[in-house]
């Protein structure tokens, strides 16, 4: 059975775009941006949009009933090379060993003021 996964934590956007879908076990995280809970779009400080996105792909992990620990793969767009680093820092404060696969990407993104935007899929085994 397939079904949407929702955080009350994570801004709903009027899109057609569910913050995660689960089949079974598995738990896929739609693309995560720069955006508060209360819809707010962090612009200018790099750091802050990384914290950001990466809290709202733990509040839909947690929103399934696991954390960041139950990330398998992980794929991040960036909006230009420059940003590798900074981002590769502040990932390492919320993924810790052993570490989902990943991929990143450079490439632009659907909102002009985005510089990041990171999907997930997670492991996640239903509980009885």
């Amino acid at each position: 059975m397939i079904e949407n996964v929702h955080s009350d934590q994570v801004a709903s956007l009027p899109l057609p775009l569910p913050h995660g879908t689960r089949a079974g076990d598995y738990v896929f995280i739609s693309g995560q941006v720069a955006v508060r809970p209360d819809g707010g779009t962090v612009i200018g400080d790099f750091d802050t949009e990384v914290r950001v996105v990466l809290d709202n792909v733990r509040a839909v992990c947690r929103a399934a009933g696991g954390d960041l620990g139950d990330v398998c793969k992980v794929t991040a767009f960036l909006l230009n090379a420059t940003l590798f680093d900074p981002f590769n820092e502040i990932y390492r404060e919320y993924f810790a060993d052993p570490l989902p696969a990943r991929s990143t990407v450079v490439a632009p993104l659907s909102n002009p003021d985005l510089r990041i935007e990171v999907e997930a899929i997670a492991y996640i085994p239903r509980t009885a």
